[in-house]
C-alpha cells in the first residue's frame, strides 16, 4: 500500500494566538491551520466563545508539550455583573434569577474575596465539558438535565479588585489548572448576597506565556497576505520555550545517543528528581526527560528531529 502524503507543512512551535470574543476555540484553531498551511496542530485548552485572550498553539511535535501548558498556572482579567444569575455562569445564558444590588463599596468585595484566596473546593458548572458516566455535562445541560457534581480542588494564586462601577466589579486572577472563572464570579456574587455572571473574559497568562507575543487573527491574515509564510513563522516560539519552568540537562554525545534509543542514562550533576529538559550538547533540544528513583535520566517526551 502506497504511503499517504502528509497535507501541509511540517512546522514546529508555539503560536501565542489572541483569540477573538465570539470564535470557538476550535474555530480558532482550524483558521491558524489554514493560515500556516500546517500538517498538524492543536491548541492547550479551550477558551469560552465569550472568552478572548491568549490560546497558545501548538504545531507538529509541539504538541507533544501541550499537555504541560493545560497543567500549567492561568491568568484572567474578568469583569462581573452583580444581581443577576445566568443558566452558563457568562452573558451567553439566559438570566434565570435576579436581585437587588445592595450598596457595595471595594471594602465590601475585598472582604469577601478573603474566602476564595488559596486552596479552596469548587463545584464544576454544568455548562463544562467535565464528563459525568461517558457525557459531557453541557451536552445534558442542553438537555435540562442537572446532576450531582464532585467538588474539585483548585488553588486562587491571586485575586484582586480591578474597579467597581455598580452593578459591574472587574477582577484580576491568577489561578490553577481546572479553575472555572464563571463559578468563581457566581459564588463571590453569592457570598455577596446578590448573584453574580461573568460579561467579560480575558485570558493574559498560560503558564511561562504572558500577553506579549500574542497576535490576533487579523494582524496574522494580514502578515500572510502581505508576507507569505516568512512572516507569520517569525511569530512562532520554540517548543522549550513552554517548558522553561524545568531545569536543563545538557548531554554528552554518548548520552545523547543512547537516551534517543530510549534508554536512561547517567548524566553526572543531574538534578535529583523530577522533569527536565534534555538537550545534545548547549543548544539542541531533544525534549523531556524524568529523573528516575535510581538517578538516571529517562527520556519521556521526545521530539522528531531532536
Amino acid at each position: 500500500m502506497a504511503k499517504r502524503r502528509s497535507k501541509g507543512r511540517n512546522i514546529n512551535g508555539i503560536l501565542l494566538l489572541d483569540k477573538p470574543s465570539g470564535l470557538t476555540s476550535n474555530a480558532a484553531l482550524q483558521i491558524v491551520k489554514r493560515l500556516f498551511n500546517a500538517n498538524k496542530a492543536g491548541h492547550t485548552g479551550s477558551l469560552d466563545p465569550l472568552a478572548s485572550g491568549l490560546l497558545p498553539i501548538c504545531f507538529g511535535e509541539a504538541t507533544k508539550a501541550s499537555g504541560f501548558l493545560l497543567d500549567a498556572d492561568k491568568h484572567y482579567q474578568v469583569r462581573c455583573k452583580l444581581g443577576e444569575k445566568t443558566a452558563t455562569g457568562d452573558a451567553e445564558g439566559e438570566v434565570i434569577e435576579s436581585r437587588p444590588v445592595p450598596a457595595l463599596d471595594a471594602a465590601a468585595l475585598e472582604s469577601a474575596f478573603v474566602g476564595f484566596r488559596g486552596e479552596i473546593e469548587q463545584i464544576p458548572p454544568m455548562y463544562s465539558a467535565v464528563k459525568h458516566q461517558g457525557q459531557r455535562l453541557y451536552k445534558l445541560a442542553r438537555q435540562g438535565v442537572e446532576v450531582e457534581r464532585e467538588p474539585r480542588q483548585i488553588v486562587i494564586h491571586e485575586l484582586s479588585l480591578l474597579s467597581l462601577d455598580l452593578p459591574y466589579f472587574d477582577i484580576d486572577v491568577h489561578c490553577t489548572k481546572g479553575t472555572y472563572v464563571r463559578t468563581l464570579a457566581e459564588d463571590i456574587g453569592e457570598m455577596l448576597g446578590c448573584g453574580a455572571h461573568v460579561t467579560v473574559l480575558r485570558r493574559l497568562g498560560v503558564g511561562p506565556y504572558n500577553e506579549t507575543g500574542m497576535i490576533g487573527l487579523d494582524a496574522l491574515t494580514a502578515l500572510a497576505e502581505e508576507g507569505g509564510f516568512p512572516a507569520i513563522d517569525a511569530h512562532i516560539f520554540p517548543i522549550e520555550s513552554a517548558l522553561t519552568q524545568w531545569p536543563d540537562v545538557r548531554l554528552s554525545p554518548d548520552a545523547a545517543f543512547y537516551l534517543r534509543q530510549g534508554q536512561p542514562v547517567i548524566v553526572p550533576h543531574a538534578p535529583t528528581s523530577g522533569w527536565v529538559r534534555l538537550y545534545a550538547g548547549d543548544r539542541q533540544f531533544l525534549g523531556m526527560g524524568e529523573i528516575l528513583d535510581d538517578g538516571r535520566v529517562a527520556p519521556k517526551r521526545l521530539m522528531v528531529g531532536g
